[in-house]
């Protein structure tokens, strides 16, 4: 397991970034690069449910460890959900089980650094620094826009 961050700073306040960043139809837009029709579904609760889906509905089980907004989130990833079954106990999972992702804005007197960081397996780097590059810049120009 590694450790990838990535930081923008965007002439936008962090609420606006933060409403980019978990809006319904914002977070498809900026995570199209990890793969068509994201969605996410959370309960917005700390220590309750939330699912990364693709268009097929298979994705992440995750939970929210932190979560202070507009500042930051910390989820910490569960498991998988394939044909609608969970899974956060066979082996295969246990090898990565409560990695953690977090997004965090600090504001800079009108502008914000917006900081992602996300633990992944080694074969994951690459689509992890394409999309989190790709998508911080797609984040950036919605939240540039007047």
């Amino acid at each position: 397991m590694e450790t990838l961050s990535y930081e923008i700073v965007i002439n936008a306040p962090k609420q606006k970034i933060w409403d980019i960043l978990w809006g319904e139809k914002t977070y498809r837009e900026w995570t199209q690069f990890f793969g068509g029709g994201s969605v996410m579904k959370s309960d917005w609760k700390v220590n309750g449910k939330t699912y990364f889906l693709d268009e097929n509905g298979d994705g992440m089980v995750s939970t929210i460890d932190s979560l202070e907004e507009p500042d930051h989130i910390i989820f910490k990833h569960l498991g998988i959900i394939n044909d609608g079954i969970e899974d956060t106990q066979s082996k295969k999972i246990s090898e990565w089980n409560g990695a953690y992702e977090k997004y965090i804005l600090i504001d800079l007197k009108g502008k914000t650094k917006l900081h992602a960081e996300v633990q992944t397996e080694k074969e994951f780097r690459d689509l992890m620094n394409e999309g989190f590059e790709k998508g911080l810049e797609i984040i950036k120009n919605l939240a540039e826009q007047p």
